[in-house]
C-alpha cells in the first residue's frame, strides 16, 4: 500500500520546468508590444524633430565646432531618452501586470519566474535598442548632410578669401572627416545602450523589492546620478583617508552597490573627434555583461521569495 502511494505521488509530482529561450522571446515580444501601447512612440517623434532642429539650428561658427555641437546635443538626448524609457518602463511593468492579473495568469502556467523576469527585461531592452537604432540612423543622416554642406560652404569661403591653397583644403577635409560621420558615433550609441541596460536592470531589481512605482523611479535615478559621480566620491572620500588596499576594497564595494556608470562615458571623446579604440568597446561590453548578470541573479533571488 505504501509502495503504491509512493508510485502515485511520483506520477503526479510537478515536472521540472527548464529554461526556455522560446518562452523568453515570447514574453519579451509581448512586453515590447505592451510598452508600445503605453504611448512610447511620441517620445521618439519628439526626439526626431529635436534632432532635425538641432542639426540645422546652429549658427555657422566653423565646421569643427558646429559638427561637435550637433553630436554633443544629439548624444545627450539619446542618453536621456534611453535612461528615462528604461527606468519608467521597468518601474511600471510589474505593478501593471499585478493590477491586470497578467502576472498571476502567466505564473499559474509552467513558467519559471526567471523566464518571466528575463522576458520582461529583454522586452524593455528591445524597445530601447529599437529606439536607439532609429535615432542613430536619423542622426547619421543629419550629420552626413551637415558634413557635406559645411565642407562646401567652407571651401566657398576659402575661395572667396583667395586662401584655397591645397594645404588649406587638405586641413579642412581632415577636420570635417574627423568630426563628421564615423564609426565612433555608433560606438557612442552602443555605450549609451549598455549604460541604459545596466540602469534598467537596477530598476528591475528595485521594482521587485519596492511596492511603490514612484519609489523605484526616484531611487533608480538617485543611483544613476551617484553612478556618474563615483570617481568624485573616490577622490574626496577614499583618497585622503584610506590606504591603497582599503581604497581598492572600498571601490569594489561601492561599484557593487552602485554601478560605476562613468565606465560608459565616451560621448565627450566622440564629440571632440577622438578615436575610440576597440579595447575600450570590449571593456565596456564586458563590464555591462558583468553588471547585468549580477543584478539579474540578485533580482531572481528576490523575486523567487516574493509573495504574490
Amino acid at each position: 500500500m505504501s509502495q503504491a502511494a509512493t508510485q502515485t505521488s511520483a506520477s503526479i509530482s510537478t515536472p521540472t520546468v527548464r529554461f526556455s529561450p522560446a518562452r523568453v522571446w515570447t514574453l519579451a515580444h509581448a512586453t515590447m508590444t505592451q510598452l508600445m501601447r503605453m504611448k512610447i512612440l511620441p517620445f521618439l517623434l519628439v526626439f526626431c524633430v529635436l534632432v532635425v532642429v538641432v542639426g540645422f539650428g546652429f549658427s555657422v561658427i566653423n565646421p569643427e565646432q558646429q559638427l561637435s555641437q550637433l553630436k554633443t546635443v544629439s548624444l545627450a538626448a539619446l542618453q536621456i531618452f534611453s535612461i528615462v524609457i528604461g527606468v519608467v518602463s521597468t518601474a511600471l511593468l510589474l505593478p501593471k501586470d499585478m493590477e491586470d492579473r497578467t502576472l498571476y495568469t502567466i505564473l499559474s502556467k509552467p513558467v519559471p519566474r526567471f523566464d518571466y523576469l528575463l522576458g520582461k527585461l529583454c522586452g524593455v531592452l528591445m524597445l530601447i535598442a529599437s529606439g536607439l537604432v532609429i535615432m542613430d540612423a536619423l542622426l547619421s543622416l543629419v550629420l552626413w548632410v551637415q558634413q557635406a554642406s559645411l565642407f562646401d560652404a567652407a571651401v566657398a569661403q576659402l575661395h572667396q578669401d583667395k586662401q584655397d591653397t591645397p594645404e588649406a583644403l587638405t586641413q579642412l577635409r581632415e577636420i570635417v572627416a574627423r568630426q563628421g560621420l564615423t564609426w565612433n558615433l555608433h560606438w557612442a550609441v552602443w555605450a549609451i545602450f549598455l549604460k541604459a541596460a545596466v540602469v534598467t536592470t537596477v530598476a528591475l531589481l528595485l521594482s521587485c523589492i519596492a511596492s511603490s512605482t514612484l519609489f523605484t523611479i526616484v531611487i533608480t535615478f538617485c543611483i544613476t546620478i551617484i553612478g556618474h559621480g563615483e570617481s568624485l566620491i573616490r577622490d574626496f572620500l577614499f583618497q585622503p583617508y584610506l590606504g591603497s588596499t582599503a581604497k581598492r576594497a572600498a571601490t569594489l564595494i561601492l561599484a557593487a552597490i552602485c554601478p560605476d556608470l562613468s565606465q560608459f562615458d565616451i560621448v565627450d571623446s566622440v564629440a571632440n573627434g577622438q578615436i575610440v579604440p576597440w579595447t575600450a568597446v570590449y571593456d565596456m561590453t564586458g563590464i555591462a555583461a558583468l553588471y547585468l548578470a549580477a543584478y539579474l541573479f540578485i533580482t531572481h533571488l528576490v523575486f523567487v521569495e516574493k509573495e504574490l
